[in-house]
């Protein structure tokens, strides 16, 4: 069954963050209202002078973006664009899908944020170098990495030495 979102209809919270410059108003999860199986999406309003989220990109997820109203500008790894009513922006998995706006206009610029959902993705943030792990909001700084077997050298004194008698 179809499930109709009006956007006369839909309420709008603003964000909490502790940046000013990230300032933005969003809907309720659409997705979850929907009760999507593969879809997280929801409305944004992008204030004026404001950014988006951080730049960032996706190990395990697709974005879509498509602009309801206003203009504003796109940062990617091929530069800035300017984008506006009824563009439709694709981000790929990776660092070739980095991404970030800013509404550089007086109006807010209000658009679909449409991701595909996945059990765990991993989203990096080139310029603070920080790794997110989704959706538990686990973030790291990306210069602790390690080689696989990094201390991992005693394992056997993590198992009762009983368990360790060949049988």
């Amino acid at each position: 069954m179809p499930l109709i979102h009006k956007i006369s209809e839909i309420e709008f919270k603003k964000n909490k963050s502790p940046i000013p410059d990230f300032s933005w108003e969003a809907s309720r999860p659409l997705g979850e209202i929907s009760k999507s199986k593969y879809l997280h999406f929801d409305i944004k309003s992008l204030l004026p002078g404001k950014f988006s989220y951080p730049y960032h990109f996706h190990r395990n997820a697709e974005e879509l973006f498509v602009i309801l109203e206003g203009t504003g500008t796109l940062r990617s790894p091929e530069g800035y664009q300017t984008i506006s009513k009824g563009d439709i922006i694709f981000f790929e998995e990776g660092s070739s899908g980095a991404h970030q706006l800013y509404n550089h206009s007086d109006d807010k610029l209000r658009y679909i944020d449409l991701c595909t959902k996945a059990n765990i993705d991993v989203c990096e943030y080139p310029d603070s170098e920080k790794i997110n792990i989704l959706p538990a909001m686990d973030i790291f700084q990306k210069g602790s990495k390690v080689p696989y077997y990094t201390g991992e050298k005693n394992v056997k004194n993590q198992w009762p030495k009983e368990r360790l008698k060949k049988k």
